[in-house]
């Protein structure tokens, strides 16, 4: 069957529904509205949207706003849909499920069909849940970028940090299959979640002597390896709580260094960025994303990886403007999943 053939079980509109910001904002006020339909061209796909994971940085940009962004921008990140247009011989096919972490550069995936790259996308297997899979790109990537820029291994100590959030989940459990001895921080009311996810000990981040009791658990030695998705005042702590020449994998800006500090701990230092894939015009990098979502959905389809629990939001303005807001004030547990179109 042709490409063409394929392409007309769609009847793909001219114009969709969209959810954009009209600029950035303290209380990220959205918009509802019609834009036209993107074109595409090369290896492109034009895609159904079914899902959107939502993320702290969606909310994060919401408000500051993002150096490469036009207004009104389209917001969004994580996506899955259905391949509903595709140039002659580009794979995947029309009709195939797919996933992807979009380029943070351009407009984003909170509208009723987008484009994408072929090469940055994965294909969903049948057997597994859309929504489930929209979990997976932003925070699953975050959380296999950063075990390998801190290169665990097995008999490693490893303290991640905010054990219970979408990234945190994610790496405990492929910090587990490599082998590591892993402590986590989560709120009191979190830690059977992280503990039931594999981790070995649970501290209370909320705890004013959490130094005192993860030295007394940990000993001496301190942490072979750090994943920070704290930043500021955090990541100065968890150098402190390193082995010397310890190694960290920074997930949010990085703060001002004591240089005492920095000689006492010689930390190994790595910051993860996965927008950096398409903001630094990495070939490489993109595929790499594609690979990395392959290896999360052969894990949630097995079941060696369970995925953070969803709670949906309705694909208007408001919903996800009040979803945004609410990852941002922290405490959220789980992910917000917007059902575009099913």
């Amino acid at each position: 069957m042709s490409n063409t053939e394929l392409s007309d079980r769609y009847d793909i509109p001219q114009t969709m529904r969209a959810i954009v910001l009209p600029q950035p904002d303290e209380q990220i006020c959205l918009h509802d509205v019609e834009v036209d339909v993107p074109d595409c061209v090369n290896n492109e796909l034009l895609v159904k949207v079914e899902y959107v994971g939502l993320n702290p940085a969606d909310a994060h940009f919401a408000k500051t706003g993002f150096c490469n962004w036009q207004y009104p921008h389209i917001l969004g990140l994580d996506a899955v849909g259905v391949v509903v247009k595709a140039n002659k011989g580009v794979f995947p096919n029309v009709g195939e499920r797919v996933m992807w972490h979009a380029n943070i550069g351009e407009q984003g995936v909170l509208s009723e069909y987008t484009k994408v790259p072929n090469f940055a996308v994965s294909v969903v297997p049948n057997e597994l849940s859309p929504a489930q899979a929209a979990t997976l790109p932003c925070a699953g990537m975050a959380a296999l970028i950063s075990l390998d820029k801190i290169a665990i291994a097995e008999g490693d100590t490893v303290l991640i940090e905010g054990g219970s959030g979408a990234v945190g989940q994610f790496a405990i459990q492929y910090a587990k299959q490599r082998g590591a001895d892993v402590f986590a921080t989560a709120s009191k009311r979190n830690h059977k979640l992280v503990k039931k996810l594999g981790a070995d000990t649970v501290f209370d981040y909320n705890d004013k002597k959490l130094c005192d009791k993860i030295r007394r658990e940990l000993g001496p030695q301190g942490f072979d390896a750090v994943i920070d998705t704290m930043g500021g005042a955090s990541t100065l702590r968890n150098i402190e709580l390193m082995r010397f020449c310890g190694r960290i994998a920074c997930l949010n800006p990085l703060p001002h260094f004591d240089q005492n500090l920095m000689y006492r701990r010689a930390p190994n230092i790595s910051v993860v960025s996965i927008g950096g894939a398409w903001l630094a015009n990495s070939l490489c990098a993109q595929q790499r994303l594609s690979f990395m979502g392959n290896l999360l959905l052969e894990g949630a389809l097995s079941g060696d990886i369970k995925t953070p629990a969803i709670t949906a939001v309705d694909f208007t303005a408001e919903s996800v403007s009040a979803a945004l807001n609410n990852q941002i004030a922290g405490g959220f547990t789980g992910k917000h999943i917007v059902q575009i179109s099913s």
